[in-house]
């Protein structure tokens, strides 16, 4: 084993980080406690928690927030999942706490998010998108105020 690629400057081994990645981007359905985070990497939660911060700038919790996140730009990029859909896909059990986190990370709703990504798809072409479980709610004046 190469030492120097296993070690990162501070915090957890290079392999062990990139095993708990990958693990976390896998799994993001699902819930993903530290315990299980810790296990993937064979270290004691408190070890584990603390080398991984170092590691990445964020506790696990947080990471993996920002990680669902991620996933789910992609997904309502994509514009073929329902907003309830694309939360439980990501992680989220209600779509309320999954709404307010992505406003937290992003600085838009999902919804907001995904009408600017239709309108990158259709290169700027004004059109009305369509409206998800239950309206849109005054999501529109949100999207053109901004």
């Amino acid at each position: 084993m190469n030492r120097e690629d296993d070690q990162t400057m501070n915090g957890l081994p290079g392999a062990r980080l990139r095993r708990v990645t990958e693990f976390i981007d896998d799994n993001l359905a699902r819930a993903l406690p530290l315990a299980d985070l810790s296990a993937e990497a064979h270290m004691s939660q408190y070890h584990f928690a603390r080398l991984f911060k170092e590691s990445t700038g964020l506790p696990p919790h947080r990471f993996v927030v920002q990680r669902r996140i991620e996933r789910a730009c992609e997904l309502l990029a994509a514009g073929q999942m329902s907003i309830d859909a694309i939360a439980r896909a990501v992680g989220f059990r209600t779509r309320s706490h999954f709404s307010m986190m992505f406003h937290r990370l992003t600085g838009n709703p999902p919804t907001a998010y995904r009408a600017f990504a239709a309108l990158r798809k259709t290169g700027g072409d004004v059109h009305e998108p369509p409206a998800e479980n239950g309206g849109a709610h005054g999501h529109n004046e949100a999207v053109q105020g901004r």
